[in-house]
């Protein structure tokens, strides 16, 4: 029987049973609580530029045993990231911290090099690294050897929806990546979060699918049952796949026999 708090996910010596990490960008404030709260999260990104952006501090809405993951939303760098980074420790915002490097503004895409060298940057200033990356195995061992606490890779362009577009890719580092890989970007749908975790995802980060969606507390909590689902299938193993019909049922024994 899955017990979910036996089955537990560790990122940088830290353990959470919850295997969804929830962005708070796109959220009314007043909404995160109950995202996190019908999410499950024990998890939620915050960009440091928004602490302060509403009337009142975001920090407020966020419940206490929930851990901030920070993000380095904004940097063109290597060097950006990590001033950001140390910005968001000084606020109190602890040690994880997910690397995000775009200079790309039309399509949103992370700069590989760039991350890798803030992850080293980071990892040796004592941070707990959470890269966020295109989904490539060569700049994913290189993000690993750097001092990587897990692998965020995109499963689409960041805020479009559209799925698991890279799904071969993420397969790969999760078969040759001994870290926790966690989808990020472009998830859309439960669904598309379960067939993550099927393959053998350690987690999903969804934010624009809840916050976009028409009933945000619903959507929350659908993304929290198929995360488990996939969990439970990944796990279990799924059954053999074949390239013709087998009958599962005996063809012998018929009435007329």
């Amino acid at each position: 029987m899955y017990d979910q708090k036996q089955d537990k996910l560790i990122i940088g010596g830290h353990e959470f049973t919850s295997r969804f990490i929830l962005g708070s960008g796109k959220y009314d404030p007043e909404l995160i609580k109950a995202a996190v709260d019908h999410a499950g999260a024990q998890m939620i990104t915050l960009a440091l530029r928004r602490v302060n952006s509403f009337s009142g501090n975001i920090l407020e809405h966020i419940p206490e045993d929930v851990t901030l993951l920070p993000n380095t939303s904004g940097a063109r760098n290597a060097e950006e990231a990590v001033k950001i980074a140390r910005l968001a420790r000084e606020a109190g915002c602890g040690k994880f911290i997910k690397i995000e490097v775009i200079h790309d503004s039309k399509y949103l895409l992370p700069d590989n090099y760039e991350t890798a060298k803030a992850c080293e940057m980071l990892a040796k200033d004592g941070f707990i690294p959470m890269p966020y990356m295109y989904p490539d195995l060569n700049a994913a061992r290189d993000m690993a050897n750097a001092g990587a606490a897990a692998i965020m890779p995109l499963a689409a362009p960041i805020g479009s929806n559209q799925g698991l577009s890279t799904r071969q890719f993420i397969r790969i580092l999760i078969e040759e990546i001994d870290l926790p890989i966690i989808v990020d970007a472009g998830i859309g749908k439960p669904s598309q979060a379960c067939e993550a975790m099927e393959m053998g995802a350690s987690a999903i980060m969804a934010n624009t699918a809840i916050a976009t969606a028409g009933n945000i507390i619903d959507m929350a909590e659908a993304f929290r049952h198929a995360i488990i689902a996939g969990r439970m299938a990944y796990l279990s193993r799924t059954g053999r796949v074949l390239d013709r019909a087998s009958a599962s049922s005996p063809l012998t024994g018929f009435l007329q026999e």
